[in-house]
């Protein structure tokens, strides 16, 4: 996993001032709406007694514990104690980890990680969407579901920029099995400024003998173009996949959220500027779940079940260019000392609980050490700590 980016976690729609409860890669998270209608993302474990504050209200315009009662603001600052007498001041450390967030394209979008504001990768730009907090694009219907992989999200969003699995995997839906060969492609970078925020590849795909109603539809002409196909990775964790039919341009972005190590969950939104009546819902969704359904199998038969650091630990050919292109952005975040071990990230029996550091942690040098839950180590710290560990039981 890799700290200090915008991860996509959750579809705004179903976040209200009911408390929900999100998970990132064994992070613990608590989404809900203030009253101005801004959504905010905390660490969902009270430091208390470790109650989970999903569990709980929206009070007064803070996070009530179920447990206990207490009361932390946006800020995440301890604002009431009910046992307490009155008069009786809050301790310092009564606080929880808060973390920026961001209602965009129909997603929530949480920053993990403790930089600044000015110091922050910036959040992934799709030109295809409006920048609402709801999905939309002028001329399209859009629709959102989910599907869960037993999977490690990084094979899931590989796979999703996979080009040549098409022909094999896809062949019952969209893929060509006649027509394998995959033309050279060109790998462009999004950028914001100076900064890489995607890749994003067009090729031209043989589209197979169509079937249903595509088959009554296509009788009107015996011509099969090739049909112009886009896909792409915002980074960290966002994917598109664009096909431009006779009929008109269907887009699927999904957000691929990391459960654990080994489970994530995407959250799909298939737009389309063709059928846009509300009729037509019910196939597309059928057809957007076949392709992932068609797809688990592999993915969750890979091996290694995490992708390799290693860049040459698989083997890779000209075909395999965007997943290579997102392999090498992740090991320059991970060369910045943004990556984050899995094994201390609370996921699964823990005497201690580990947290991503919040900006709070950092605006502040005063209040360095008043937290309870300890902030959760780099890879490098991590390894270093424990050879020091190693060393001294010598």
């Amino acid at each position: 996993m890799l700290k200090n980016y915008w991860y996509a976690v959750e579809f705004g729609h179903v976040v209200g001032t009911q408390p929900r409860h999100v998970v990132l890669m064994g992070q613990q998270l608590v989404l809900w709406r203030d009253a101005s209608g801004a959504i905010q993302a905390q660490s969902d474990i009270c430091i208390h007694r470790g109650g989970s504050l999903a569990g709980g209200k929206v009070r007064n315009g803070c996070l009530e514990c179920p447990y206990h009662g207490w009361q932390f603001d946006s800020d995440g600052h301890c604002t009431k104690i009910p046992a307490n007498r009155e008069g009786v001041p809050i301790p310092r450390k009564a606080r929880i980890d808060t973390y920026p967030c961001v209602e965009r394209y129909g997603y929530v979008f949480v920053f993990l990680g403790d930089l600044p504001a000015e110091e922050r990768p910036a959040m992934p730009r799709i030109d295809e969407l409006d920048q609402v907090p709801t999905a939309s694009a002028e001329g399209f219907r859009a629709i959102t579901g989910e599907f869960a992989w037993n999977a490690n999200y990084e094979r899931v969003l590989e796979n999703a920029v996979d080009i040549a699995h098409a022909p094999f995997v896809h062949a019952g839906s969209f893929g060509n099995p006649d027509s394998p060969v995959v033309e050279d492609y060109e790998v462009d970078e999004i950028r914001d400024g100076s900064q890489v925020i995607g890749n994003v590849s067009t090729v031209h795909l043989d589209p197979p003998t169509p079937s249903g109603v595509w088959k009554v539809i296509s009788k009107r002409s015996t011509e099969r173009p090739p049909i112009k196909t886009r896909t792409g990775i915002y980074f960290p964790n966002l994917t598109m996949l664009e096909v431009n039919l006779p009929l008109g341009t269907m887009r699927i972005f999904t957000a691929v959220v990391p459960i654990s190590a080994t489970q994530s969950i995407s959250k799909w939104t298939m737009m389309r500027s063709f059928f846009t009546g509300k009729w037509a819902d019910k196939d597309s969704r059928r057809r957007t779940d076949k392709i992932f359904l068609e797809d688990q199998p592999t993915v969750e038969g890979q091996r290694p079940e995490l992708v390799p650091v290693d860049l040459s630990a698989e083997l890779h050919v000209k075909s395999d260019s965007n997943q290579i292109a997102y392999r090498r952005w992740r090991q320059a975040a991970m060369d910045r000392g943004w990556g984050m071990s899995d094994l201390e990230s609370g996921d699964g029996p823990h005497s201690l609980v580990r947290v991503v550091a919040s900006p709070a942690r950092r605006e502040n040098t005063d209040l360095a050490n008043a937290w309870v839950l300890k902030e959760m180590e780099s890879d490098a710290a991590l390894r270093e700590r424990r050879a020091l560990d190693q060393e001294g039981t010598r």
